[in-house]
């Protein structure tokens, strides 16, 4: 059985982070085995953090802050994640806005919490929340040089009507955790 090395790049809480971890990480899926080798944060404060070492996986900090570009802090990201060995990159609420450097040398997937391509960029959840749409939803996509703009391999969305902003959240936060992890696999099994 080949095992098939994926890293997981986040900034804050780490919730998807977690729900990753716990449904791939040393997990069998057919002809292979996922291993998360690795676990970025550009945030040294991220919660995150104590939930990756949680599983005994230790996260390497790249602190944007310390870089003078974008491109700069992306070429140590890559480096890391090519040192590893890692076939893919999950972005589990990295809230980076990636160059050519990191997006056209990294397999990438990023989950987004609207039903792409309306909403793309920050605050998508408060702002599909306030749009006069009825539906809401969240979107699985590769990673591209456009922000947001990758192909969509996965949507689910639900009627929003009548639902207050937290139970809104929570509705977005427990579909990201069901279509993510199925979603990394089916594109696993590409690779």
């Amino acid at each position: 059985m080949s095992v098939k090395k994926i890293a997981i790049l986040f900034s804050g809480e780490g919730s998807n982070l977690e729900n990753l971890i716990k449904k791939l990480h040393k997990k069998d899926f057919n002809d292979f085995t996922v291993e998360v080798a690795l676990a970025i944060t550009n945030n040294p404060n991220a919660n995150g953090i104590k939930r990756a070492l949680k599983f005994g996986i230790n996260p390497i900090i790249i602190d944007h802050r310390d870089f003078k570009t974008r491109e700069e802090f992306d070429k140590r990201v890559v480096l890391e994640i090519n040192k590893r060995g890692c076939v893919l990159s999950v972005l589990a609420g990295f809230m980076r806005i990636l160059t050519p450097i990191f997006t056209q040398n990294i397999k990438a997937l990023n989950i987004h919490p609207s039903i792409l391509p309306l909403f793309k960029g920050a605050n998508a959840i408060k702002r599909s929340f306030q749009s006069d749409m009825k539906v809401a939803g969240v979107t699985v996509h590769t990673v591209t040089d456009e922000l947001d703009g990758g192909e969509i391999l996965a949507q689910e969305c639900f009627n929003k009507e009548g639902m207050d902003f937290a139970s809104f959240e929570e509705k977005i936060h427990k579909i990201e955790h069901e279509i993510y992890p199925k979603t990394v696999i089916d594109f696993l099994k590409t690779l």
